[in-house]
């Protein structure tokens, strides 16, 4: 399967909207056919939008069969998701439900075009005690009722070669110390095999990397007003530490600043000319269709320098919205809650290579038991929620493609200082503020 893109895809314009025609009340209406139908939007997961539509398809036909309501099924790529979303809440016609990634959740929410999950709606798709709280976390902003709910989750791991690491001596690192030394071990330029191997051309790639290592240095991109702090000493010097992974550590190829599918380092990884990957847990199918087993190789949480926090994601994911404008929201609910189930949370968590977003719910997204156990540990226990607040996209996006900049920098045979982050977190801090 190719990796998805989890985060947000464009700057949104959309939160400062008038949304006249997405109230319960207002004249527009939703594509819902009938009474007795809804349309649902749903993102591609799987390896094309026809193996989505085979996965979901038995499944909304059993929801059919137990409720009677029929599920008009969409399902949109994610070059096209968010426009298709915002071009539905300007209009307000669109579907009754929707697929999103849950980095835009707080973003949608200030557009006043979703159904609030207040006590009676979370009670009708089986109560908020179901979820996991980290998923949970991603609905929308702190504080505020969720305007979404998780559907599946993703997190990030540090993929590493059994073979290599055992040839060389090595165990699992456990710090990003550790890591990089292991890394210059393994690195022989000469024979086009190095430490690791990054999407170092992927704007959401870059920003994911930008958050994870500043949380680890206790950072943070906003403040508790949601207004940006960019050019924090912690933001700064967790970019230089991932940056240096090409730069002065070495231990990256500089290909890698043209690398921007979330593909490409896979590929690397599985011909063995990578030792170690940053990838969240829906690599296995791209790993399995470049030959690679899945007992070759395993997984640890990434680490954080010595003296940081653990922090080893962001909470990934996908979430589901009700447009608050559907003209059967009874049904939407009941479809919610439906796909949040135990059972069909199960059917689909192979198919989707998706970690459960329910409480002691059994993984399905691998058979190695290992794997299963770190994902869970890593998504509940280590991540915390990108910037819960409307800006969130915006940051996503001139964040990340300052940094597409600066790796473009390196491999080119310039070089990136600290005071070169902060005057392109500055720049970044500058365009957002004005997006605001």
């Amino acid at each position: 399967m190719k990796k998805r893109v989890l985060g947000a895809a464009a700057i949104f314009a959309a939160a400062a909207l008038t949304l006249a025609g997405c109230s319960g009340s207002g004249g527009s209406s939703s594509s819902t056919d009938s009474a007795g139908s809804i349309t649902y939007w749903a993102s591609n997961q799987g390896t094309s939008l026809q193996n989505d539509k085979d996965v979901l398809q038995p499944l909304l036909d059993k929801f059919t069969a137990q409720t009677g309501v029929k599920v008009n099924l969409e399902v949109i790529g994610w070059n096209d998701l968010q426009t298709r979303i915002q071009t539905a809440i300007t209009s307000g016609v669109g579907p009754d439900v929707v697929n999103i990634g849950n980095t835009w959740a707080t973003s949608f929410q200030a557009t006043g075009a979703f159904l609030p999950f207040d006590d009676s709606a979370m009670s009708a798709i089986g109560g908020a005690d179901k979820f996991a709280a980290t998923a949970l976390s991603t609905g929308g902003a702190a504080g505020q009722t969720p305007t979404s709910v998780p559907l599946y989750g993703y997190a990030y791991g540090l993929y590493y070669n059994k073979a290599m690491f055992a040839a060389a001596g090595l165990t699992p690192p456990t710090t990003w110390e550790d890591m990089v030394a292991d890394g210059k071990k393994l690195t022989d330029p000469a024979k086009g095999v190095w430490g690791t191997s990054i999407e170092a051309g992927s704007y959401t790639e870059n920003n994911h990397f930008a958050f994870i290592t500043s949380a680890q240095n206790g950072g943070a991109y906003f403040d508790g007003s949601g207004n940006p702090t960019f050019t924090q000493s912690q933001n700064v010097d967790g970019i230089q530490r991932y940056i240096d992974l090409m730069q002065t550590d070495k231990i990256a190829d500089t290909a890698d600043a043209q690398y921007s599918t979330g593909t490409e380092s896979i590929s690397n990884f599985a011909k063995g000319t990578a030792a170690m990957i940053f990838n969240q847990n829906n690599a296995e199918a791209n790993l399995t269709a470049d030959g690679m087993d899945a007992s070759q190789y395993g997984v640890v949480p990434i680490p954080a320098p010595a003296s940081g926090k653990p922090v080893a994601s962001f909470i990934a994911g996908i979430n589901l919205s009700v447009f608050k404008n559907t003209k059967n929201q009874d049904a939407a609910l009941k479809f919610v809650n439906f796909m949040t189930s135990p059972d069909t949370q199960s059917a689909l968590g192979k198919p989707f290579s998706s970690i459960p977003v329910l409480k002691d719910a059994t993984p399905t997204f691998t058979t190695d038991p290992d794997i299963a156990k770190t994902f869970s540990n890593i998504y509940n226990n280590l991540s915390q929620p990108l910037p819960t607040v409307p800006l969130e996209a915006s940051f996503e996006t001139e964040v990340g493609n300052s940094m597409n900049t600066l790796f473009a920098t390196v491999a080119t045979g310039g070089s990136v200082s600290s005071s070169d982050i902060q005057s392109a977190l500055n720049t970044a801090q500058e365009k957002v503020a004005a997006s605001n």
